[in-house]
C-alpha cells in the first residue's frame, strides 16, 4: 500500500524544494530583481514578465487552462534566452528543472536582458 506520508519522500520534496527556491532568488537577482520577490505569490510572476520582457496581461493567459502550459514554456524558453543560453535548453529547463535552474542560477550565465 502507498504511504502518502513517507518521511523520505517528505524530505527529498523539501530538500528539492529548498534548492529551487534559493535558485531562482539567484536567477532574479543575477537579472537586477530582488531576490525575496520569488516568495511572493503572484508578484513572483509579475517579476519574472519583467525579466523575460513580457506584457503583464500575459498573467491572464496562465489562468487560463491549456493555454497556460503553452506561456509557461514561452516564459521558460524567454528565460533561457534572457540569460543567452541556446533555444535548445527549454528543453531540460522543463523536463529537469532542478538540475537547470540551479545550473543557471549558480553558471557563469549572465542576463542579457
Amino acid at each position: 500500500m502507498y504511504d502518502s506520508a513517507n518521511p523520505l519522500l517528505v524530505v527529498f520534496w523539501l530538500i528539492v524544494s529548498v534548492v529551487l527556491l534559493v535558485a531562482n532568488w539567484k536567477i532574479f537577482t543575477k537579472a537586477g530583481k530582488p531576490g525575496w520577490a520569488i516568495l511572493i505569490p503572484i508578484y513572483n510572476v509579475i517579476v519574472m514578465l519583467q525579466i523575460v520582457k513580457k506584457p503583464l496581461w500575459w498573467i491572464i493567459m496562465l489562468l487560463i487552462p491549456g493555454v497556460n502550459v503553452v506561456f509557461v514554456i514561452l516564459i521558460i524558453y524567454n528565460l533561457c534566452l534572457s540569460f543567452g543560453q541556446p533555444a535548445w535548453h527549454v528543453i531540460p529547463a522543463l523536463l529537469v528543472s532542478f538540475v537547470y535552474y540551479p545550473y543557471l542560477a549558480f553558471s557563469s550565465a549572465s542576463y542579457k536582458g
